[in-house]
């Protein structure tokens, strides 16, 4: 990996994803043995973000028809995109 004139890298995209690195996320750097280590920093800012999005996702959830509340985030996802056939037929009946 190339370190450009200002001392800027890409971290690659899996690594960030893993580590829950994204736009806007803070990182803290230490040399250790010779080795640099990025750590992400948890922020109040991120963690409440996350708060609010799993707080949501409950409201969402909770709103729901009660044959969808048992469906994971792929069926619905699958079944949003489709005609409908994607939901399991033993979920089909009970609409």
């Amino acid at each position: 990996m190339l370190v450009t004139e200002k001392g800027q890298v890409t971290i690659p995209k899996r690594i960030r994803t893993a580590a829950g690195v994204g736009a806007g996320s803070e990182v803290q750097f230490a040399l250790e043995g010779g080795r640099i280590v990025i750590t992400p920093v948890a922020t109040p800012v991120r963690d409440d973000r996350r708060a609010k999005l799993r707080a949501a996702a409950a409201r969402v959830r909770g709103s729901m028809a009660p044959e969808f509340r048992q469906l994971g985030a792929d069926e619905i996802m699958a079944f949003l995109r489709d005609d409908g056939s994607a939901v399991p037929k033993a979920r089909r009946g009970r609409r």
